[in-house]
């Protein structure tokens, strides 16, 4: 359990269109630029407490695209950009097999390469790390599988470049934890979950505390037996076993709460002999329990004031319920004669204008009519104009 505590957590990363942008295959250090935005993404991972693993597939080696040697200035290039804005990574992890390669020596399948999860499982090991806290962040679904194999969360990032999936090797194709659009998601994703589950960790403290406080409740104590005044010093030894043997067999019974509250009210008592042992632990037990009801009830409306300050997204959709009443009303109440006579004189004024157009195009134009038309046009328009004003007025 101890060593569970101390392994750290961390984020898995693809490389192409996830933390740089891909134009096919890099062999190039001056080709490397970030995606936008990516480096504070990152930074937010490293304030959460996550390691900073890119797990990349660069079959170009095999291929002989580019050598080793080349892809370590690649990742070196990488590793300045991000410093440069306060970002470091923890490990680079590649796999230069592919079963197609034209170099020999790189020509083979690979456990390293996704979606086999064995990078990941490497990294783990040499950084230490609870993969069951860790998340698989990548826009493939080869990055998908690897991180599910490997026991992680997986977050799909949707890039534009890559319309369909590139897994052709089997039917069904992993089904990510969570999608999203850009890595500021993915960021969101990670604390929402979070989140959620210091929520859920609360309510479970808060009722497992409650649990025990209702089972404290002893039955009520039973009355002692009436016996004669002159009988009590007599019979006190004969009786002293029989009531110890009562106590015995009560103790028996599983009810922990029962024999810590009877031991407790004893270890209090000055004598068994001379204090009376119904009406004590009565009044001992009455004041503990309503002390516990009361810290009971505080406990849940503290975690109740909790999740209410830890909901924006409820306050949100409530405030957009009732922008939507307030926009409803306004509409009902937007409807006025004045609105609907300023409505039919635009229309007038449209014809007015219409008619106006084709005596212009006549053979044998008359300029009277047209002045006229749009002297009406005019009239009517300023009519139209004048009671829009003085609905706004109202």
């Amino acid at each position: 359990m101890e060593n569970v505590e101390n392994k750290n957590k961390a984020i898995f990363l693809d490389r192409d269109d996830t933390i740089i942008e891909d134009s096919g295959y890099i062999n190039n250090p001056d080709q490397v630029k970030l995606i936008s935005g990516v480096a504070k993404s990152l930074l937010e991972f490293r304030e959460m407490g996550f390691k900073l693993i890119v797990v990349t597939n660069q079959s170009g080696i095999a291929r002989g695209i580019l050598t080793e040697k080349t892809l370590g200035e690649i990742h070196e290039r990488i590793n300045i950009l991000l410093s440069e804005k306060g970002v470091i990574l923890d490990g680079f992890y590649y796999c230069p097999f592919h079963p197609e390669g034209i170099v020999p020596q790189y020509r083979r399948e690979s456990e390293s390469r996704k979606p086999n999860p064995g990078m990941i499982i490497t990294a783990s090991q040499e950084h230490n790390i609870d993969l069951s806290q860790s998340w698989t962040i990548g826009n493939d679904s080869r990055d998908i599988d690897a991180g599910k194999r490997a026991g992680c969360k997986t977050i799909l990032i949707e890039t534009k470049s890559r319309t369909a999936p590139l897994l052709t090797f089997k039917e069904e194709q992993p089904e990510a934890d969570f999608r999203a659009v850009n890595m500021k998601e993915a960021v969101n994703i990670v604390k929402r979950h979070y989140r959620q589950i210091e929520i859920q960790r609360k309510i479970e403290n808060t009722a497992r505390l409650e649990r025990p406080r209702l089972r404290t409740t002893p039955p009520p104590p039973m009355p002692a037996p009436a016996s004669p005044p002159a009988q009590v010093s007599a019979p006190a030894p004969a009786l002293a076993p029989a009531v110890m043997q009562s106590q015995t067999a009560e103790s028996d019974i599983p009810m922990p709460a029962r024999t810590s509250r009877r031991s407790r009210i004893v270890s209090v008592e000055p004598s068994a002999a001379e204090t009376p042992k119904t009406e004590t632990p009565k009044i001992e037990t009455h004041k503990t329990e309503t002390y516990k009801t009361e810290e009971t009830v505080q406990a849940r409306r503290n975690i109740e004031e909790e999740q209410e300050e830890q909901s924006p997204q409820q306050l949100l959709a409530s405030i957009l319920r009732e922008l939507q009443n307030i926009r409803r009303l306004e509409t009902r109440s937007e409807f006025s004669i004045a609105r609907l006579l300023a409505g039919l004189l635009q229309v007038v004024v449209f014809f007015c204008l219409l008619v106006g157009i084709l005596l212009t195009m006549q053979t044998t134009r008359r300029s009277d009519l047209i002045l006229i038309t749009l002297g009406f046009a005019t009239v009517l328009q300023l009519m139209a104009l004048t009671l829009y004003l003085m609905q706004n007025r109202k």
